[in-house]
């Protein structure tokens, strides 16, 4: 999973046939390293509450599934979409979740549709999902989509052929199909399709073996099988249809056990069947090839007993078997983003005040150029701070209006979209510093509203909450921090006055903070960049907003030598490097981002502005000097 291709954009340059096939599918066997793989996740379901649980299986092995994380609410019912990168559930409200398939941890929002869907399996490509239904009684006839590469849109395709409800849906790469369902007479065998590559209304396919709601769908590039569901009594059957063609649905076995309301995936080469009533609620999954037929032999065991967990699947029929070099394999930019800890190039801001801001902006640091959208937190805050390794960035605390909270955020810096939670502090507070390996982030100081000297930490690559570290050597707040790959060191801050302490801990380690030396002054509210060997704090509060911009070698102890000076004196603003360049952007309400090439010594440059003029947004990159 950890393997990244040469630096390039999402529009030029030439491929291996190599790398392509790596890419592709074979009996099964998922080749390529950049995204989902076999994995496969089932989310929600009634257990018989609503749960918010993620869980996930090996699509080519056998085996009981696993817990991957959470949505962001508990939900039923909900329906599937997936590209090669990220699983959607939409009907969580109305709102769709999305992860990663190659990122275990918590969903995020990724957009809201004006329906809340209702059908039982994936009917999308890797360009778009369709989502139908609404709920009995009111057996609509809509089809909305969202495009992967317009995160947050969602837009009207057509109708099916009659409104219904609770129908199974399945789709080859060009072709989505929608079989049974319940109308307002009763149960029906109408089976629509639609080509993704326009719009408009569904066309009738053929029918189903008999009427019937709640049938599961799953697919491979070419055939369907629409299994079990409700007649006037619990039924077992599956019915197979060839996609590309139309026609009546032929007989092609049954489940292991009757039963209905199943979550469905599919790697290509087998269908999945999870879950379901039977009459009372299973944890069964059952799992048959799409080029045999007949009755569906046992794959293991859901975490849960569930009625209606929902499948996302980055191999499913409609899924594209090859996956080109499209920016959500990367970066935002078409930057290739390491995975795993590498050191890259994209450099994100998030939050800050005036207006409790959950704006999250990115930046390709070795460029220079406005910031541009990249998502929200989950909440909009003030004075947070962030951590991260090659994949991920987490943001701690802060504050919004007069609450203080000790909320955990997190996205990933190769995908776009909204942040999702990681878990909590071990106490709310904000005005804190942040430093972070490739391994470990931590979070030293702020306040509760008590000035502490809390010092937390978490492993990066997993979710969860934070876990007590040591202390710093005095209550601070208003510390800033950075980090070599072994140090993390905290400048300055306020111990009931401003101070002038700079103090280092190995992050690898717990344990109290240690001297390091002094800055050329007292000072508080800095920020902070760095390479492996530098530690660089810019602007900051000295009795008005400063300017000066100072260093430290890392690995060694002492007092910090002059560097040069910001664009524009401020306070309050957010820090970050590629290792090679440090940028300081916002602080005393204004937008400006500065640049400094860390090895040497000199006064920053205007690099460009961020999308909002706000104090104490908070940065973090994928290729910070703490990175190995």
């Amino acid at each position: 999973m950890g393997t990244s291709y040469p630096d390039q954009t999402n529009t030029t340059g030439i491929w291996k046939l190599s790398e392509i096939y790596k890419n592709k599918v074979t009996q099964g066997t998922w080749r390529g390293s950049t995204s989902g793989g076999p994995i496969g996740l089932f989310g929600g379901g009634s257990v018989p509450s609503d749960s918010n649980v993620i869980q996930s299986v090996n699509q080519t092995t056998t085996g009981n599934a696993v817990d991957f994380g959470d949505l962001t609410a508990a939900s039923s019912e909900t329906t599937a979409g997936a590209n090669g990168i990220r699983a959607l559930w939409a009907g969580v409200g109305t709102a769709i979740d999305t992860v990663l398939f190659s990122t275990q941890g918590n969903a995020s929002n990724f957009a809201t549709l004006g329906i809340d869907p209702k059908q039982y399996g994936q009917c999308g490509n890797s360009t778009r999902s369709l989502f139908h239904g609404n709920g009995a009684p009111a057996f609509a006839n809509t089809v909305e989509f969202i495009e992967f590469a317009t995160l947050g849109q969602k837009s009207d395709f057509g109708d099916l052929t009659t409104g219904r409800d609770r129908d199974g849906a399945a789709s080859s790469p060009t072709r989505g199909v929608w079989g049974g369902g319940e109308t307002p007479g009763g149960n029906t065998n109408v089976i629509d399709f639609v080509e993704f590559s326009t719009t408009g209304n569904a066309v009738d396919f053929g029918d189903l073996t008999e009427a019937r709601r709640y049938p599961s769908g799953t697919s491979s590039n070419t055939k369907a099988l629409l299994a079990a569901g409700y007649t006037n009594q619990i039924t077992d059957d599956i019915d197979s249809i060839q996609i590309a063609s139309t026609g009546n649905a032929t007989d092609y076995g049954d489940l292991s056990q009757t039963r209905f309301a199943s979550g469905t995936l599919s790697n290509n080469v087998r269908g999945i069947f999870g879950g379901g009533v039977s009459p009372s609620r299973v944890n069964t999954m059952d799992f048959g090839t799409f080029e045999s037929a007949g009755t569906l032999a046992d794959f293991g065991d859901l975490v849960e007993v569930s009625f209606a967990p929902t499948g996302c699947s980055p191999l499913a029929g409609g899924v594209d078997q090859s996956f080109p070099r499209e920016p959500e394999l990367h970066s935002p930019t078409g930057k290739v983003v390491p995975q795993g800890g590498g050191r890259g190039d994209i450099g994100l801001f998030a939050g800050g005040d005036p207006g409790n801001d959950d704006t999250i902006q990115f930046v390709t640091i070795s460029t220079t150029g406005n910031a541009v959208d990249f998502g929200n937190l989950t909440v909009g805050r003030f004075e947070t701070d962030a951590v991260s390794n090659g994949t991920r960035a987490v943001w701690g605390g802060g504050k919004f209006s007069s609450t203080i909270t000790d909320t955990i955020d997190y996205v990933e810096f190769r995908s776009k979209g909204n942040a999702a939670d990681f878990g909590n502090l071990t106490a709310a507070r904000h005005k804190f510093g942040a430093c972070s390996t490739s391994t470990r982030g931590v979070w030293g100081g702020g306040q509760t509203p008590t000035t502490v000297n809390t010092i937390d930490y978490v492993t990066i690559a997993s979710v969860g909450n934070a876990s007590d570290f040591g202390d710093l050597a005095a209550v601070n707040v208003g510390v800033c921090s950075t980090q070599s790959t072994t140090r993390g060191v905290f400048f300055g801050g306020n111990d009931s006055s401003r101070i002038n302490v700079i103090q280092y801990i190995t992050i690898a380690n717990t344990g109290n903070t240690t001297d390091f030396g002094d800055l050329l002054a007292t000072n508080q509210n800095q920020a902070a960049c760095s390479s492996s060997v530098r530690g660089v704090a810019g602007g900051g509060y000295t009795g008005s907003g400063s300017n000066v911009i100072q260093y430290i070698t890392i690995a060694s102890t002492g007092d910090a030598t002059d560097f040069g000076d910001l664009t524009v004196a401020r306070d309050s603003l957010g820090g970050t490097s590629n290792s090679t360049r440090g940028i300081f952007g916002g602080g005393g309400e204004a937008n400006q981002i500065d640049f400094i090439t860390i090895a040497s010594t000199g006064n920053a440059t205007d690099y460009g502005d961020l999308v909002n003029a706000v104090n104490t947004p908070k940065a973090t990159s994928n290729g910070h000097g703490g990175l190995s």
